[in-house]
This record gives C-alpha cells, structure tokens and sequence, in this order.
C-alpha cells in the first residue's frame, strides 16, 4: 500500500519571527489517489511536497507512506521518485540512458533496465527517440523523459512540482491530459504541485488548497468549485474567479445596487450588518431594463466563441465593484454600454463572513 499522511506536520524556518512556511498540516492521500497541491506563491505547496520527499526538515509532527514514518529517513530510502520544473537530463547521454541512469546507478541487471526503459517509452510514446540526444527534443519530449525517469524506478509514489511550468500553453494543456491518463493507468499515488488552478481542477481526483502554509480546504474539484469553504477559496477556485462582493445585510437579503441577492434566515446573526456575497461570472445574466437587477457599465469583452465574459463596473455603497458576467458569445454587449445583470440561479450564490472569511450558507 502506498498511501501518504501529513500529521499535524509544520515546516518552521529560523527567522524573527520564525516562517511556517507549512503549519500543521493534515492531510491524507488514498492508496493510487491522485492529489493536487495548489495556491499563490508562498502558501506552502512545495515545502510540504518537499517534505514528503525528504528534502526539506519536519519541525513538528510526521509524514508517513504506507503506514511508515518516514520523517527521519533519507530521500533515497523512500521509495519515492520526483519530476521537477526543470527537466535534469544529462545532455551527453541519450534518451534510454537518462532514463535508465538510475537503475544502473542501483545495479539492476541491463536486460531488465532495458525492459522498464522501453516499456516506459511505450507508455509515454517515446519509442522512436531513444536513441536521442536531449538537444533534439521538443520542451514536450523532453519533460516526458523526465517522468520516463522516474516511472522505470516503479516507485510507490510520484512526486511532481511544477513539472509543466516551462511549457507554452498548448503544451501544456497537451501534457497534462497526458499525465492525468498515465496515472490511471499505472494506479501509482501521485502528488502534484501547480500554481494554476486550471490545471490543478483538471487533474486532481482531489485538490488541496494552501495559503500561507495552512490547508485551506481538500475536495474533489467539483466540491471546492461549488461550496467552497471559505472566501479565499472562493476567489482562487474558478477562471475567471468568483465575483466577492461585501455589501449590506437588509431584511430582505444583501443588497447589490439594484440587485437582492436572497439569504437564507440563518445567516441573519445578531450584530451582522455586513456580508460578503460570492456570485460566479456564470450565475449572473444580462436582463431587460427595468427588471429587477443592477446597472452594469461594460468595460472589455472577451469574445471566446460559444461564450463571452464581460467585465464592467456596478456602483455598490457609492462606489464602483467590478464584476463579470459570462454571456452568450453570439450576442455580447458593446463596451461602453450600460447593461443590467440579474442572479440566474439564488441557489448558487454563496455567502461568507466579512471578517474571517468563513462559509456562512
């Protein structure tokens, strides 16, 4: 078995006053699961990955693969196999011997290493290249041969940071759907760092969102897109992000200029004038004038075909909130021209405590 478990486990740099760069993390990683570490620069992502990895100290609690406590053991020792950012191969060895480099360094037989190279190659459709030298290869190719690397030490798990990061943007939408489907296949727990939430929401079974080294929340994609647990969440989750709004709490619900956003009776807490309202640019619409809604003034249209995200601003308290709304591609509004938007669906609005962020509906 080869599940993984953070235990309460922080990563503390010296310093006045000391960084915990990771802060009690718990979290736990089903046996051929593959996970998603993401969040902004500096939440933590890669320490805790590195930690797992034996490359960064454990200060306080312990990390464990397949049961095992592995805090105090080398990196060597378990059984693990990293892809980083940067591709590491060895210019003057050829596609085959960076691959089987590591195997040959533990002295496995050369028919076997030749075996596992070539199988590897198979799945990561590397047969005619070999006999390459790095230099002859695409960025594409050449990150394949770095997860070649690490797939013919047949590990218990794969440990990846940022591995598409150098990559252009066809690339990389090619490369991860790549990914996403070896790992199915070869069923190996898998543990993955990306900055981008696109692709983390992409690939992940689950994903786990840090902000300065605190787990923010850990669900499928679907449950952080559609209740997120909190504010940040909220925001980070989702392209274009969520539209957050802190507004008025009347009787009546929050009021958004002309636009009542309903909320449930519960959140109606003695002393709580202010909310903070989440509204996706998809749960919003364009409706007649005169109708119930709010007056939006559209800035830029981005025209992608089928759909179109308009961003504009809407005057809430006296003073201009930008918003975006996703309409129909066919017929956007011009910029510059004032549109009233109205709430598509009142079951998809989310609400949030204006001071901690915290979920409230």
């Amino acid at each position: 078995m080869a599940e993984v478990s953070y235990d309460t486990a922080s990563r503390v740099f010296p310093s006045s006053p000391p960084v915990r760069a990771v802060d009690r993390l718990d979290l736990d990683v089903a046996d051929g699961e593959f996970l998603v570490l993401v969040g902004p620069s500096g939440s933590g992502k890669s320490t805790a990955l590195r930690m797992l990895a034996g490359l960064e100290d454990i200060d306080e609690g312990a990390v464990r693969i397949g049961g095992r406590d592995v805090s105090g053991v080398a990196p060597k020792d378990r059984d693990i196999a990293m892809v980083f950012q940067s591709y590491a191969l060895y210019p003057h060895m050829s596609v085959a011997e960076n691959m089987g480099f590591a195997l040959k360094l533990k002295g496995v037989p050369r028919a076997e290493v030749r075996a596992r190279v070539v199988e590897a190659a198979r799945l990561l459709e590397l047969e005619g290249y070999l006999d390459r030298k790095p230099k002859s290869l695409s960025g594409g190719q050449r990150q394949r041969v770095a997860m070649g690397r690490a797939i013919v030490r047949e590990p218990s798990v794969f440990l990846m940071d940022e591995p598409l990061s150098n990559l252009d943007a066809k690339l990389r939408v090619e490369t991860r759907a790549h990914i996403a489907t070896l790992q199915r296949r070869l069923g190996t727990t898998t543990i993955y760092v990306t900055h981008d939430q696109v692709e983390a929401m992409t690939m992940g079974h689950r994903v786990a969102v840090l902000r300065d080294g605190l787990l923010q929340q850990c669900d499928t994609p679907r449950g952080l897109y559609g209740h997120p647990a909190n504010a940040f969440v909220a925001g980070f989750i989702g392209s274009p992000g969520m539209n957050l709004k802190t507004v008025p709490l009347g009787p009546h619900g929050a009021e958004v200029d002309g636009l009542t956003v309903p909320v449930r009776r519960e959140v109606h807490a003695p002393g709580l004038d202010r909310v903070t309202v989440g509204m996706r640019p998809e749960s919003l619409r364009l409706t007649g004038a005169g109708e119930p809604g709010a007056d939006l003034t559209v800035e830029l249209v981005e025209e992608l075909g089928a759909d179109a995200y308009v961003y504009g601003t809407v005057t809430v308290d006296g003073a201009p909130e930008r918003f975006v709304v996703r309409v129909d591609g066919r017929t956007p509004p011009a910029p510059g021209h004032r549109v009233r938007i109205a709430l598509r669906d009142t079951d998809e609005v989310h609400v949030f405590d204006p001071v901690t962020g915290a979920r409230l509906n």
